[in-house]
């Protein structure tokens, strides 16, 4: 078979020959003619008696013709005569061997025929050429307005719910799809009506996808899985032309599943952004409004969507009749972590150290993606080690590769800047374990980071938190400025490092009174706008939903609560002096010390130590 690749390749080789030919065919013209020889010098040759042979080649317009001649030495020329019966008197005058030739006569074939059949054959190349691809399989000229959807018509053997850990009341509530479709009469004899769409939401690795193909397997029927971003183009009109066209295969293969990842691509809320009504985006998205509930049915197609901003969604494709159902995957409990976790071990040698029910409880916040991101990396680590077998040591190694970064521990520190980050971080460590609702400390490093970091405090919650209090709040407020707290208590100066920390509590603070409700002056009152960042179309003609003096008032409260957060940061490492100072001591000698080791520290006596 000619791909397009080859089909180009034999084009560039016919044009080298074809430019080969005229080169050799010039130059053999080249070799017969003589430009400065004429019938003067032949004379001269002739008298000379240099002329060995003569070759006359009349026309067709007698008496014209051409001469060739050859002359002692082996040369050869050429000429044109008006009258080639004076040459041949001539050679027969001086007894020369000379040969006539016969009168050239055009073929009927050359002057007739063949270029009859030339101009078919160019007419036939040419539409060939047009109705095959012009180019790969992504711009067809005749299938351009084609769905690109892929069809699976049996995956039961790949995917189906045995296959989905962790996803328990996720799973039931797709389980009456997969009922209805192996049998709908049931559903039809009581006049119930099955969803048309479901809308999968979640965080990004919860397993929305996968939860599609499992419903796909478990039903047996045809699957058609297509992105959202594969239906825009930038030719108006070609995206609603696909969604037309794989409503219609559908329905030809019905009942089946229509699966649109990534749909908030092709489904964001109309006359948001900076074009017009004409947009691509929103004729494709008119489109689909109208396949999914339009005037015609579509009996025995469900439509799953799978996105993670459902915030940005247009209202039109999220109502009762379009998506009738919407399913929250959210991220897996401890029980369902220890489900995914023994999944992704199924083809993976465990040594006798490893404990999943631990690395579950220790993976607080982890999605399904992430747990198989963390035993990959282990196994990997241990493979580089040539072990036959994944031991602990290379989970924590993963663990602290997957939540922080890799470690540069080639990079070049001075003491000075060494010490200063050991202080910084050992002011985190010290809170992490002090107050009562921060996760207690499981390592802390000197070591730079591939997130640029120069070095970093990692705790372990043990347990998944529903809620946050304002206690916990403030208390992530608190860890977050220890740092620059231990920095202020020891040095004379401060630094940048606490730039990211300053961030993020500045952000928890101001959540706080704009979101949650937890300032005394400012009351139960939301003020923050989550549409503000989606589009940015609505800001020209959005006002703040607050006057200037309540956004003074919110800045005001802002700054008390960090300031009163770090001032509490500042007391506690105050009256920790001394773990302070053998924690930094520790880590400039070790770098990096465990969980148990930093613990340890609060139960040696107190030593005076010098910071310089």
């Amino acid at each position: 078979m000619i791909t397009n690749k080859n089909k180009g390749l034999i084009i560039y080789i016919i044009a080298i020959v074809g430019l080969f030919a005229a080169l050799y065919l010039s130059s053999r013209i080249g070799q017969n003619d003589s430009v400065n020889y004429g019938f003067s010098a032949f004379k001269s040759d002739l008298d000379a008696g240099n002329v060995l042979s003569i070759a006359i080649y009349p026309n067709e317009e007698v008496p014209t013709g051409t001469i060739e001649l050859v002359v002692t030495g082996g040369q050869s020329y050429s000429f044109y005569s008006s009258d080639v019966r004076e040459i041949e008197q001539l050679a027969r005058e001086k007894n020369i061997i000379y040969y006539m030739d016969s009168i050239d006569k055009p073929s009927v074939f050359l002057t007739t025929v063949l270029p009859y059949i030339i101009i078919a054959l160019l007419f036939v190349f040419m539409m060939v050429i047009l109705s095959r691809p012009a180019g790969g399989s992504n711009s067809r000229l005749m299938d351009f307005g084609k769905s690109r959807a892929q069809m699976v018509k049996d995956i039961s053997d790949r995917f189906n719910f045995k296959s989905v850990a962790g996803l328990i009341e996720e799973k039931e509530e797709l389980a009456e799809v997969v009922d209805f479709l192996k049998d709908p009469r049931k559903y039809g004899l009581l006049g119930a009506r099955i969803p048309k769409g479901i809308l999968l939401e979640g965080p990004p690795g919860t397993g929305k996808t996968l939860l599609a193909k499992a419903v796909a397997g478990e039903a047996k029927v045809p699957f058609f899985s297509i992105s959202g971003s594969d239906f825009v183009e930038m030719f108006v009109g070609v995206g609603a032309s696909r969604v037309r066209d794989l409503f219609t295969k559908a329905k030809q293969n019905s009942p089946c599943i229509i699966f649109i990842d990534e749909i908030d691509a092709v489904a964001r809320r109309r006359g948001a952004g900076m074009g017009g009504g004409h947009d691509e985006r929103e004729q494709t998205l008119n489109q689909m409004l109208v396949e999914m509930d339009g005037f015609e049915s579509n009996k025995g197609i469900i439509v799953l969507a799978a996105t993670n901003r459902v915030d940005i969604l247009d209202p039109a494709i999220l109502r009762p009749g379009r998506f009738d159902r919407k399913i929250i995957v959210s991220r897996p409990d401890v029980r369902g972590r220890e489900e995914i976790l023994r999944v992704h071990v199924r083809n993976k040698p465990l040594g006798e150290d490893i404990d999943l029910p631990e690395i579950a409880r220790t993976t607080a916040g982890f999605t399904g993606a992430d747990l198989e991101n963390l035993m990959n990396e282990a196994a990997i680590n241990a493979a580089t080690h040539n072990r036959a077998f994944i031991t602990d040591e290379d989970v924590k190694k993963s663990l602290i590769r997957v939540g922080i970064g890799s470690e540069k521990k080639s990079r070049i520190i001075s003491p000075h800047d060494r010490k200063i980050t050991a202080y910084h971080e050992a002011g985190h460590a010290i809170l992490f374990h002090l107050l009562p609702d921060e996760g207690p400390v499981y390592t802390v490093s000197v070591i730079p980071t591939g997130q640029g970091a120069a070095g970093y405090t990692m705790p372990l919650p043990d347990k998944d938190n529903m809620h946050y209090t304002k206690g916990k709040l403030r208390q992530d407020i608190i860890v977050n400025l220890g740092g620059r707290a231990a920095e202020s208590l020891i040095f004379d100066d401060i630094t940048t490092g606490a730039s990211q920390d300053i961030k993020n509590a500045t952000s928890l603070a101001r959540d706080m009174v704009t979101r949650f409700g937890f300032s005394d002056s400012l009351g139960l009152v939301c003020y923050a706008n989550d549409d503000d960042e989606v589009f940015i179309g609505r800001d020209y003609g959005h006002t703040k939903r607050y006057s200037e003096d309540t956004a003074g008032r919110i800045d005001a409260e802002v700054r008390t609560i960090i300031d009163e957060c770090f001032s509490e940061a500042k007391r506690i490492i105050t009256e920790n002096l001394d773990v302070l100072h053998r924690c930094a001591a520790l880590l400039v000698d070790k770098e990096r010390i465990t969980g148990s080791e930093f613990e340890a520290l609060f139960n040696e006596p107190a030593v005076e130590v010098d910071p310089e």
